[in-house]
């Protein structure tokens, strides 16, 4: 790294952008870089279990930002997220004995996976005194009021911007998250990771309608894992209604 870039760190004036290249925070990564805030670096973390789409946007983003000299990390999880939810030994409290092995699904009140994320990502800011810019919107004031830590930054609630304004910034730069022709934000609320448990019932069905790659794996993991959702089998959701 430049000697420029270690002094950076060590006064503490290095920014990081925390990008999961869904519309949110690519709208503010973008918009950063339109309006010259400072931009030091972008870190993503990979669970392994995006959408190919968000691979694509990351691919197309990652040239500019080496033209415009933005470092730019991949995170990951210790182990591949699929160990975790099929393989790991998961023990008992107290006796440490293994009473099964993986966490099933990531979701819900077990949200395993994105503790690990935010775990990884703050101790990486936290190693190096960064500031850090997170893709929150306007809209998501659950979300913004939890955030506490001192060195986070919101540049989309600083500027107003909702998750409307973020997808409709992100069009009008030409990104469209398009698998098998269809544009993934016309058919789930999110482009989380394509397992995820707290996709609700109409977005499996646009998974099972549009994207039957995925709903093949996520059946397949059902078998395995047992029910993705209280209720309905993944077979019974993606019934005609």
């Amino acid at each position: 790294m430049r000697g420029s870039s270690v002094l950076a760190r060590a006064i503490g004036t290095w920014h990081i952008a925390s990008v999961s290249w869904g519309k949110d925070s690519l709208a503010m990564l973008l918009k950063l870089i339109d309006l010259g805030r400072p931009l030091d670096e972008v870190v993503f973390f990979d669970t392994g279990m995006e959408f190919q789409a968000i691979y694509d946007t990351r691919d197309r983003v990652v040239p500019l930002l080496r033209r415009k000299g933005i470092h730019y990390t991949e995170l990951r999880p210790r182990h591949p997220m699929w160990w975790s939810m099929f393989c790991r030994p998961v023990r008992k409290r107290g006796t440490g004995e293994v009473h099964k092995h993986g966490y099933g699904w990531c979701g819900g009140v077990c949200r395993w996976g994105t503790t690990e994320k935010q775990r990884e990502l703050d101790s990486y800011a936290e190693a190096v005194g960064a500031i850090v810019y997170v893709g929150i919107a306007a809209d998501e004031t659950g979300r913004l009021e939890k955030e506490v830590k001192p060195y986070k930054r919101h540049p989309l609630a600083e500027w107003g911007m909702t998750e409307a304004d973020c997808l409709a910034y992100c069009y009008d730069k030409g990104f469209s998250w398009t698998e098998d022709d269809v544009p993934l934000y016309d058919v789930l609320d999110r482009v989380s990771c394509w397992c995820c448990r707290n996709k609700n019932l109409k977005e499996l069905r646009a998974i099972h309608d549009y994207l039957p790659d995925y709903w093949e794996r996520l059946v397949a993991m059902e078998e395995v894992l047992g029910p993705m959702k209280k209720g309905k089998t993944l077979p019974e959701i993606g019934e005609p209604c």
